[in-house]
């Protein structure tokens, strides 16, 4: 669960086609293709549930991400990499059914040259926390969130920016959407 260099990932062309697998830290060092998941999980009131990620993090320590995230496993696929983080990372056990899959980033420097599909889960909690991975976590409300990242964006790990950026409106009430032009 913790930040293994010695893991093995799938690498990825830039379809996101399987095209061999390397060590963690050799993906990272040279800024290989792969894969990653992010999962926000959003409360009956709207809220959103946020971590700040440990300090042994080897990518962005004591910084705040999306509710739970993380790369997918050799072979794995990416529901099962989000039903699998939730379990890790907050001690919830959801169906792949209930993930909604809400939007997806293409590889780039900003997502860790990650290939990112990012789902949304109801749930209220309460959540355990695996420290090796979370220092803290807590809800705040899309309105929070939104100034929060106005104000202070190096709080937050820079895939997080463009995760909330590409899926925020799903957490928009459909009557505060407003019309498309």
């Amino acid at each position: 669960m913790s930040d293994n260099p010695d893991e093995i990932f799938d690498l990825v062309d830039s379809e996101d086609r399987v095209t061999g697998t390397a060590r963690r830290a050799d993906v990272h060092a040279n800024k290989w293709l792969h894969r990653a998941v992010h999962v926000l999980v959003q409360r009956r009131n709207g809220d959103i549930f946020l971590q700040r990620r440990s300090a042994l993090k080897d990518c962005h320590p004591g910084v705040w991400d999306s509710s739970a995230s993380g790369h997918l496993d050799s072979g794995e696929d990416y529901t099962a990499a989000a039903v699998r983080e939730l379990s890790e990372e907050l001690g919830v056990t959801e169906s792949p059914e209930a993930l909604q899959q809400v939007a997806l980033l293409p590889a780039s420097e900003m997502t860790g040259h990650e290939f990112v599909r990012i789902y949304a889960v109801d749930h209220n909690g309460p959540f355990i926390l695996h420290p090796e991975e979370i220092e803290e976590g807590k809800w705040v409300s899309v309105k929070y969130l939104d100034a929060w990242l106005l104000r202070r964006p190096d709080e937050f790990a820079p895939c997080f920016r463009l995760v909330w950026e590409h899926a925020r409106w799903h957490f928009i009430p459909a009557s505060d959407r407003g019309t498309p032009l």
